[in-house]
């Protein structure tokens, strides 16, 4: 019998402390950093983030998100037979932020696992789950993407300390006789490392480099735009779709703009783009998991539909997922 991987339970988890524009914009102003809530929006679409309290990881956003996805799934963390945490802020340089998951998950003896793929990076775990599924390698997989961003931040930087946040969203993936997940479609070019990156690392206890996340937006936003058309025409070809199929594209919320032009291109109105950018900014590896639990428990997707998932970030990395939920 030919096995299949579906997602069977979603789950999320956002840090209680809320961050408007203008509470950004006073933040920055003690700094004598100018900005706005009207330059904010007009450029990014983002209205508000959130931000984690010292002290709260990565895997404990990613702890929360994977009890609401056990839950929404019927399944027990014991049943679990796989965890991959995509992040690109780990909870230490090692063990694996999925291991220390694990344990506050209160499981043990199962492979886990981090992808860093940076806002790519849970489209490149959920390809990884699939696969191993298919090959039956496992049966019960939680994929997660959790981030806390602000620890990243350059506070004198407007062009980017607006633009993140921190949350986890999570989903069990599991087996099954009926297709779920369709087509899977990732890829990845180092000469664009330098547009997008944290340029520091820990060497004899000391940082070297710099820590704080940098970018070029002007050449994110045209790479991005090009190969996010590009792999969801791949994705679609792939699984024998075409864009009329897709119910939802749930991409990744970085720019309210890049979401549009693919939204564009795709032919696809406004109104079947899942966009959360406007309340969560950009949560990098947790973006597209948090968008689609929201989209779920509002009512938006709905068993049967056909979604279409897709992210971009540094690397450069890309890809897609087109999935019957």
């Amino acid at each position: 019998m030919t096995r299949f991987a579906r997602i069977s339970g979603t789950g999320s988890c956002l840090p209680p402390l809320r961050l408007t524009n203008a509470d950004m914009v006073a933040r920055l102003a003690t700094a004598g950093v100018e900005t706005s809530d009207e330059w904010i929006v007009e450029r990014t679409g983002i209205r508000a983030r959130h931000f984690a309290s010292d002290g709260v990881f990565a895997s404990d956003l990613a702890a929360d998100a994977c009890r609401n996805a056990l839950d929404a799934a019927g399944v027990s963390a014991k049943e679990i037979d796989l965890i991959i945490v995509a992040t690109s802020t780990p909870d230490m340089v090692f063990p694996s932020t999925a291991a220390i998951l694990q344990h506050k998950l209160g499981i043990a003896g199962c492979p886990v696992f981090d992808v860093q793929a940076v806002c790519s990076g849970f489209i490149y775990a959920l390809t990884v789950a699939d696969a191993l599924i298919r090959t039956g390698s496992a049966s019960k997989v939680l994929v997660v993407g959790s981030e806390v961003f602000s620890r990243l931040l350059d506070f004198n930087d407007r062009t980017t300390c607006v633009l993140f946040g921190d949350g986890a969203g999570a989903v069990v993936v599991e087996a099954s006789d009926t297709p779920g997940i369709l087509a899977t479609d990732i890829h990845a070019d180092g000469k664009h490392a330098g547009i997008l990156c944290v340029p520091g690392h820990v060497s004899g206890g000391h940082i070297l480099g710099d820590p704080l996340l940098k970018m070029d937006g002007q050449a994110v936003f045209k790479l991005a735009v090009g190969v996010l058309e590009d792999t969801a025409r791949a994705v679609l070809a792939k699984a024998g779709r075409t864009e009329a199929d897709i119910d939802w594209l749930i991409p990744h919320q970085a720019n309210i703009r890049i979401m549009a032009s693919t939204a564009r291109k795709l032919k696809l109105p406004m109104d079947k783009v899942v966009v959360t950018v406007d309340q969560h900014g950009n949560t990098s590896a947790a973006s597209i998991p948090l968008a689609l639990d929201c989209a779920v428990r509002q009512g938006q997707v709905k068993k049967g539909d056909t979604l279409m998932l897709e992210g971009v970030g540094g690397g450069f990395t890309w890809g897609s997922v087109l999935l019957d939920f």
